[in-house]
Protein backbone atom coordinates (compact mmCIF):
# COMPACT_ATOMS: atom_id res chain seq x y z
CA UNK A 1 0.00 0.00 0.00
CA UNK A 2 0.85 3.72 -0.84
CA UNK A 3 2.09 6.39 1.09
CA UNK A 4 -0.81 7.93 -0.30
CA UNK A 5 -3.22 5.15 0.73
CA UNK A 6 -2.34 4.33 4.02
CA UNK A 7 -3.29 8.20 5.09
CA UNK A 8 -6.34 7.95 3.42
CA UNK A 9 -5.94 9.80 -0.15
CA UNK A 10 -7.21 8.43 -3.57
CA UNK A 11 -4.44 8.03 -5.84
CA UNK A 12 -6.88 6.72 -9.00
CA UNK A 13 -6.71 10.00 -10.90
CA UNK A 14 -2.83 9.67 -11.27
CA UNK A 15 -1.37 8.31 -14.61
CA UNK A 16 0.79 5.24 -13.98
CA UNK A 17 3.71 7.47 -14.37
CA UNK A 18 2.73 9.65 -11.44
CA UNK A 19 1.84 6.21 -9.38
CA UNK A 20 5.50 5.41 -10.48
CA UNK A 21 7.01 8.38 -8.78
CA UNK A 22 5.00 9.78 -5.87
CA UNK A 23 4.11 6.30 -4.89
CA UNK A 24 7.03 4.41 -5.72
CA UNK A 25 9.72 6.61 -5.20
CA UNK A 26 10.64 6.57 -8.95
CA UNK A 27 12.42 9.35 -10.77
CA UNK A 28 11.56 10.30 -14.26
CA UNK A 29 14.45 10.76 -16.79
CA UNK A 30 15.88 14.40 -16.92
CA UNK A 31 14.74 16.67 -19.48
CA UNK A 32 11.25 14.21 -19.75
CA UNK A 33 8.93 16.20 -17.31
CA UNK A 34 6.62 18.62 -18.21
CA UNK A 35 7.72 21.35 -15.90
CA UNK A 36 11.95 21.60 -15.95
CA UNK A 37 11.46 24.12 -18.26
CA UNK A 38 8.04 26.09 -17.25
CA UNK A 39 8.83 29.64 -16.87
CA UNK A 40 5.28 30.61 -16.67
CA UNK A 41 4.15 32.27 -12.85
CA UNK A 42 2.58 30.55 -10.83
CA UNK A 43 2.71 27.65 -8.09
CA UNK A 44 3.15 23.75 -8.25
CA UNK A 45 0.70 21.47 -6.02
CA UNK A 46 1.08 18.22 -5.16
CA UNK A 47 -0.50 15.95 -7.65
CA UNK A 48 -1.89 13.68 -5.43
CA UNK A 49 -3.53 16.17 -2.52
CA UNK A 50 -3.14 19.53 -4.05
CA UNK A 51 -1.22 20.69 -1.23
CA UNK A 52 1.02 24.17 -2.29
CA UNK A 53 4.72 22.87 -2.94
CA UNK A 54 6.76 25.03 -4.74
CA UNK A 55 6.44 28.92 -6.30
CA UNK A 56 7.68 29.69 -9.70
CA UNK A 57 9.20 32.91 -7.99
CA UNK A 58 12.09 30.39 -6.09
CA UNK A 59 12.52 27.92 -9.14
CA UNK A 60 15.81 28.21 -11.48
CA UNK A 61 17.29 26.34 -14.07
CA UNK A 62 19.90 23.91 -12.30
CA UNK A 63 20.63 22.13 -15.75
CA UNK A 64 19.63 18.93 -14.20
CA UNK A 65 16.86 18.42 -16.27
CA UNK A 66 14.48 18.41 -13.53
CA UNK A 67 13.01 21.55 -11.98
CA UNK A 68 14.30 22.86 -9.36
CA UNK A 69 13.86 25.29 -6.60
CA UNK A 70 15.62 27.15 -3.61
CA UNK A 71 13.19 27.06 -1.19
CA UNK A 72 9.26 25.26 -0.40
CA UNK A 73 6.18 27.49 -0.44
CA UNK A 74 5.99 26.54 3.05
CA UNK A 75 8.46 24.48 5.27
CA UNK A 76 5.89 22.97 6.92
CA UNK A 77 4.23 21.58 3.58
CA UNK A 78 7.56 19.42 2.73
CA UNK A 79 9.34 16.69 4.67
CA UNK A 80 13.07 15.01 4.34
CA UNK A 81 14.51 11.58 5.05
CA UNK A 82 17.14 9.75 4.22
CA UNK A 83 17.44 7.92 0.98
CA UNK A 84 20.37 5.32 0.83
CA UNK A 85 19.25 3.86 -2.31
CA UNK A 86 21.58 3.20 -5.62
CA UNK A 87 24.69 3.22 -3.60
CA UNK A 88 24.34 6.56 -2.15
CA UNK A 89 23.18 8.58 0.26
CA UNK A 90 20.67 11.83 -0.97
CA UNK A 91 17.84 13.16 1.02
CA UNK A 92 14.08 12.50 -0.32
CA UNK A 93 11.87 15.46 -0.35
CA UNK A 94 7.96 14.36 0.56
CA UNK A 95 4.81 16.56 0.21
CA UNK A 96 4.05 16.62 4.76
CA UNK A 97 0.42 15.88 4.01
CA UNK A 98 0.02 12.46 1.83
CA UNK A 99 3.64 11.50 2.00
CA UNK A 100 4.06 11.62 -1.87
CA UNK A 101 7.24 11.31 -2.85
CA UNK A 102 8.23 15.09 -4.77
CA UNK A 103 12.56 14.70 -5.63
CA UNK A 104 15.41 15.08 -3.49
CA UNK A 105 17.30 18.41 -2.21
CA UNK A 106 20.66 18.79 -2.34
CA UNK A 107 22.97 21.93 -0.75
CA UNK A 108 24.52 23.31 -4.15
CA UNK A 109 21.67 25.22 -4.76
CA UNK A 110 21.65 28.89 -5.40
CA UNK A 111 21.27 31.90 -2.49
CA UNK A 112 19.82 33.01 -0.04
CA UNK A 113 19.21 29.54 0.56
CA UNK A 114 22.41 27.34 -0.83
CA UNK A 115 19.36 24.65 -1.41
CA UNK A 116 18.59 22.65 -4.68
CA UNK A 117 15.11 20.94 -4.18
CA UNK A 118 15.14 18.68 -7.18
CA UNK A 119 11.81 17.54 -7.47
CA UNK A 120 9.85 14.82 -10.60
CA UNK A 121 7.72 17.11 -12.68
CA UNK A 122 5.32 13.92 -12.86
CA UNK A 123 4.92 14.72 -8.74
CA UNK A 124 3.77 18.19 -9.51
CA UNK A 125 0.55 19.95 -10.54
CA UNK A 126 1.23 23.78 -11.93
CA UNK A 127 -1.52 26.41 -11.15
CA UNK A 128 -0.74 29.27 -13.48
CA UNK A 129 -1.16 32.77 -12.35
CA UNK A 130 -4.32 34.08 -14.05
Amino acid sequence: MSDAAKKGFDTSHLTPEQIRVTQKHGTERAFSGDYHAEKRPGRYDCVVCGTPLFASAHKFDSGTGWPSFWQPVEEANVETKTDRSFLMVRTEVHCATCGAHQGHVFSDGPEPTGLRYCINSASLDFKPET
